[in-house]
């Protein structure tokens, strides 16, 4: 099983001020993808990074650019992320008035499509796109701040979540996302989640030794 978890790191955890090299790193390291969160400060407390960030980084790697839009209204800038070099789109339902032409505008560029569910978000909210998407980004925090603690509550979620991707013999990744460390990595993945996103744990964990954290992570 654990051969197709995928590791995300977190890029909101890494050093901004050589925010490149950390990237290469982690690349070396053995991430499988790239994971970047795009806060606007309307949809969600706190700023990060745009478009134009990721088209810089874009050319240190070729791993999946894994890009999380907590952004609204979030159609508009769709276009800008995917070409400044994204594989996989996230949006929220809450941030777009309308979800399958949000899906669909994401398609249009060729690029991956992910929804995410925030700790109290339903999963009825997505259920109707299940056989439109690739990814469901379970929210183990609230959105907006790195380093915040696991909510153990969304892992029931995470399995009915899981057991309705089954039913409808759909192939769709399930990744989890907020307070992810070496305690409740397991319980996210017998819960279903296969691709795991760590910011805290990976950069800090060991002295920073993110080979060994990213490998921690996956097997564990």
């Amino acid at each position: 099983m654990n051969n197709s978890i995928k590791i995300s790191p977190s890029i909101l955890s890494a050093d901004f001020s050589k925010l490149g090299s950390e990237v290469v790193a982690l690349e070396k390291a053995g991430a499988d993808y790239i994971h970047i969160d795009v806060m606007d400060g309307h949809f969600v407390p706190n700023l990060t990074i745009g478009p134009e960030v990721i088209k810089k980084l874009r050319p240190l790697t070729k791993k999946t650019f894994d890009v999380h839009l907590m952004i609204s209204p979030v159609d508009n800038f769709i276009k800008d992320f995917a070409k400044a070099g994204a594989d996989i789109i996230t949006f929220h339902p809450e941030a777009t008035k309308n979800t399958s032409k949000t899906i669909n505008l994401i398609k249009k560029e060729n690029k991956k499509v992910g929804i995410s569910l925030k700790p109290n978000s339903k999963i009825n909210l997505i259920e109707n796109y299940l056989s439109e998407i690739d990814l469901v980004l379970i929210m183990s925090v609230e959105p907006g701040f790195g380093g915040q603690k696991f909510i153990p509550e969304v892992l029931e979620k995470t399995k009915l979540l899981k057991d309705l991707i089954r039913q409808k013999k759909l192939k769709v990744d399930i990744e989890i996302d907020g307070g992810i460390n070496f305690e409740n990595c397991n319980l996210a993945k017998k819960a279903g989640a296969n691709i795991l996103v760590s910011g805290s744990t990976i950069f800090k964990e060991n002295n920073g030794d993110l080979k060994r954290n990213i490998e921690i992570l996956r097997k564990n």
